[in-house]
């Protein structure tokens, strides 16, 4: 009887001994206060009352880093936050090298977002965040690597800036878009100039044109208003008109005194 119990009680610490990991997971073990291996996933067994043992989460974590009120490298206060992804690759290192990695690499990302925001002024900060986002990433990432993390990508989420410089920003960008107005239209008008002068210069050589011109905007104007139009003709057209008016009533004439004889 008192064999059975012992044997008992031996099983009992022998199955008390097994563990199981997830797939995602691992097991960071000790053995009597010193590192001897990583165990997992599945199933595994530790001495009992010697082994101990910290698991990892090895998949990817989102961490929202906080509103950061920062000053650009142009002096101008703005808020900014960002979000971040990382994960754990080395669990050896993840447990002892930092006390606690999470809290770790968010202080990490908190001061460089800080530091690098100071680094540059509004503008780049607004139109280049994605260069930012790269360094930014690349600066955390350098700074977790000993303790066995990686920063998979960085992402400013949200850039507040002061309504005064919304304000000035607007102005800014309604006088860049009247500008462009005016050199547009200064570009039309300089090609519409180069047009009349090409026609002026065509007019003088061929002065015919100008009749016809005039003739056709006479024609366009009757066409579109029902009016009296009145029109200048010059004076070459005028006496070329009376000079074959004079001939047609000269012939007419004598061919009337010829019958009458």
């Amino acid at each position: 009887m008192p064999f059975l119990i012992v044997a008992i009680i031996v099983v009992a610490i022998i199955l008390s001994g097994f563990r199981v990991a997830q797939e995602y997971e691992r097991g960071v073990v000790f053995r009597l206060g010193r590192f001897v291996g990583i165990r997992g996933p599945g199933l595994y067994w530790l001495v009992p009352f010697i082994d101990r043992q910290q698991k990892v989460d090895m998949r990817t974590r989102t961490v929202t880093v906080e509103q950061q009120e920062t000053i650009t490298r142009d002096s101008v206060t703005i808020k900014v936050n960002a979000v971040l992804w990382y994960r754990v690759f080395n669990p050896e290192k993840a447990i002892v090298f930092v006390q606690n990695y999470g809290a770790a690499v968010y202080q990490v990302a908190l001061t460089s977002l800080r530091n690098i925001i100071g680094q540059h002024v509004l503008d780049e900060v607004l139109k280049e965040r994605n260069t930012i986002n790269e360094t930014l990433r690349t600066i955390v990432d350098e700074a977790t690597a000993a303790w066995g993390v990686n920063i998979e990508m960085v992402e400013m989420k949200d850039v507040e800036i002061p309504e005064s410089m919304q304000r000035a920003m607007a102005r800014e960008a309604e006088a860049m878009r009247e500008k462009r107005a005016r050199l547009i239209k200064a570009d039309a008008e300089s090609e519409a100039a180069q047009k009349l002068a090409a026609a002026a210069k065509l007019i003088a050589e061929n002065p015919a044109a100008l009749e016809l011109r005039r003739m056709q905007m006479v024609s366009e104007i009757g066409a579109e208003n029902n009016t009296t139009t009145i029109v200048l003709m010059p004076s070459e057209i005028v006496a070329a008109a009376g000079a074959v008016a004079k001939m047609f009533g000269s012939s007419g004439r004598g061919n009337s005194t010829g019958s009458s004889g």
